[in-house]
Parts: structure tokens; C-alpha cells; sequence
């Protein structure tokens, strides 16, 4: 079976309003990068350096990163050297797999939030200023509370009276309390209070909200450390997840800020803000490759459920779809054009 029939198979299998967020959400991205991987598909007529180089300087100005870049077109050679492809249109979806590969979506479902085993589960979420954290914070709380789960905020952004205040306009927003203190006080003592408020109110998820001054700032690692020897002493196995969320529309800058939170603050996954804003969604590869972190969450709009799981398969056939892609025509496993 060919591997836009499979994908397709497998996203009919998803619900139809997650299919179509993706495709909403990845409109610019689509229309910029994929619509000039067609148009080098559908203009050369053979696979030579000249089209090589082509798709290199797409993929590159994709954000998907020059390092992975190479690799992928490596891979690409050795593909087309192995099942003696000459036709560039037999190499489409060739390329959407080894995205997907990329991506870690081989597996047909996407990777799940961790929880814990039983009792309260704490997520703690980190990021600069101004990359969305407290709209994702609001944003999952109210995934979460559509799930069936009962969940509280606490506002460790004690550094900036603004982040206290939005959080609270998103608790009310979601419809779940915030637990909070004054500007400038101590964010492990927010937290402290926070965890023992979720234990007597027997809470499912606590999730903390951290400050984003910038993150070469070392007062800044040592604080988020000090939140974490906290959380660790009341609940030992958590915290479950250190979600680091990134403003995708930053491309490379979000790349680095990465970097410098995965070495410092024990980061377990990632979370993409504002796809939906930006014709650079190759940026998810680079971070995905560079990280060899999981992307846990994608940002694909500004409405309170636009926060989904992200789905590696789900984020190539929006990518792909109807642009010579998965919806461009029927496919069987035997024509050179799947």
C-alpha cells in the first residue's frame, strides 16, 4: 500500500475536527513551503544536483534546519538509488515519509501527556516572555477540563504583575481557580501553596505557571530549580511533565531558547505556539531533531481548543493535502505517483 494511501487510512480514522484544525493551521506553511516543493516536482523533469539543490534551499528556508536538511537529501539519494526512481513526482511521497519519520510519528498515535499512576498530577511550564505560556496554560487547563478532569492553576510568575492577571483572566476563561500571591513574592512559595491547595481540594492536575525573564539570566535556572526541589519534596514523582513552550514564528531564536532550557531545567517536552501564524512550520523538525525532545502540544489559533496533541501524521497530510498530496488524486501501490 502506498504511503499517502496509509496516511490517509490512518487520519480517516482521527476526528474530522482535528483534521481540519491541522489544515487551518498550517495554511501559511503550506501554501509557502510545500507549494514550492510542488511546483520543483512538477517543473524538473529529472532528479539531478540541480534538484537537489533546489529542494535543499526550500527545506532550509523552511526552518527545518541545515543540519537535518542534509541529512534528509542523503537519505533522499539513498532512496532514489534503491527503487532506481527517475521521475521527481515518484520522489513526493518519499519525502513526506522521511518527514514523518522525522517528526517520530511512525506510530499512529501521538505521544500522550504523562499522568500520574494515581493522585495529582503536576505539569510544570517554562518559556521566555511573550511565546505564549499563560494562553497555553489556559489553553490545556480547559483541554483538560473538557476531558472530565478537575484542575488548578498557580501563578509562579511572581515577577511581573501582568503574567498574575492574565493567568487569572484564563483560569476564569477555563473555569478553574488560580492559586496566587502578591508581585514579587517568592515562586516556590506560590507553588509550595499551590500543591497543598490541589491535595486538600483532592485535584487531578496542578499546573504551574513559571517565570520567563530571559533564559541565559542564571537567577533565573536556579529559581526554576528551587520550584523543582519544592514540587519534588510534596509529590516525589513529579513534577510528570516540564513543558517548554516556543514561539514557533521565532524560527531559529526558538531553536536556541531549546537548547538552553532542555540543558537546564530537566525539559520532557515541547510545545509549539502560533503555527498557525507562521509559513515556517519546518521549524518543528529542526527543534524535533535537535532536541530529541517530543512535541507534545501544538498552537494552531487563537480560540480557547485550538491547543491540540501533536500528531506527527496529522502535520504532513495537512501539509500535503491537496497540493499533490494525500487528496490529489487516487492512489494505488502500484502507480509511480503515490
Amino acid at each position: 500500500m502506498s504511503f499517502f494511501k496509509r496516511l490517509r487510512e490512518n487520519i480517516a480514522s482521527k476526528a474530522e475536527e482535528v483534521t481540519n484544525k491541522f489544515k487551518e493551521g498550517l495554511s501559511k506553511t503550506r501554501n509557502a513551503f510545500v507549494g514550492k516543493v510542488e511546483d520543483l516536482f512538477s517543473r524538473r523533469k529529472k532528479i539531478d544536483e540541480a534538484f537537489y539543490e533546489e529542494l535543499e534551499e526550500i527545506l532550509i528556508g523552511a526552518d527545518v534546519g541545515v543540519n537535518t536538511v542534509m541529512n534528509l537529501i542523503d537519505e533522499l539519494r539513498t532512496e532514489v538509488r534503491k527503487r532506481k526512481i527517475e521521475d521527481p513526482a515518484e520522489l513526493r511521497p518519499v519525502l513526506s515519509e522521511k518527514l514523518v519519520e522525522l517528526l517520530g510519528g511512525d506510530e499512529e498515535a501521538p505521544e500522550q501527556l504523562k499522568t500520574a499512576a494515581e493522585g495529582l498530577t503536576i505539569y510544570l511550564i517554562v518559556g521566555v516572555n511573550g511565546v505564549g505560556k499563560t494562553t497555553t496554560i489556559g489553553k490545556l487547563a480547559h483541554r483538560l477540563k473538557k476531558e472530565g478532569k478537575s484542575v488548578l492553576l498557580a501563578a509562579g510568575d511572581t515577577f511581573r504583575a501582568a503574567a498574575i492577571e492574565q493567568l487569572e483572566v484564563w483560569g476564569e476563561r477555563a473555569g478553574v481557580d488560580v492559586i496566587r500571591q502578591g508581585q514579587g513574592s517568592d515562586p516556590a512559595a506560590v507553588i509550595f501553596d499551590a500543591v497543598h491547595a490541589a491535595k486538600q481540594r483532592n485535584v487531578d492536575v496542578l499546573i504551574c505557571d513559571t517565570a520567563g525573564r530571559l533564559q541565559n539570566k542564571v537567577n533565573l535556572m536556579e529559581e526554576l530549580n528551587k520550584i523543582f526541589r519544592v514540587i519534588r519534596r510534596e509529590v516525589p514523582e513529579a513534577p510528570h511533565e516540564v513543558l517548554l513552550v516556543l514561539d514557533a514564528t521565532t524560527g531559529q531564536n526558538a531553536l536556541q531558547q531549546a537548547k538552553l532550557f532542555g540543558e537546564k531545567t530537566g525539559v520532557t517536552g515541547l510545545v509549539l505556539t502560533k503555527l498557525d501564524g507562521t509559513a515556517k512550520g519546518g521549524i518543528v523538525i529542526a527543534i524535533r531533531q535537535a532536541m530529541e525532545l517530543p512535541v507534545k502540544l501544538v498552537g494552531l489559533g487563537e480560540k480557547i481548543d485550538d491547543l491540540l496533541p501533536f500528531d506527527a501524521q496529522q502535520f504532513v497530510h495537512a501539509l500535503f493535502q491537496g497540493i499533490g498530496g494525500p487528496d490529489a488524486e487516487s492512489e494505488s501501490s502500484e502507480s509511480p505517483r503515490t
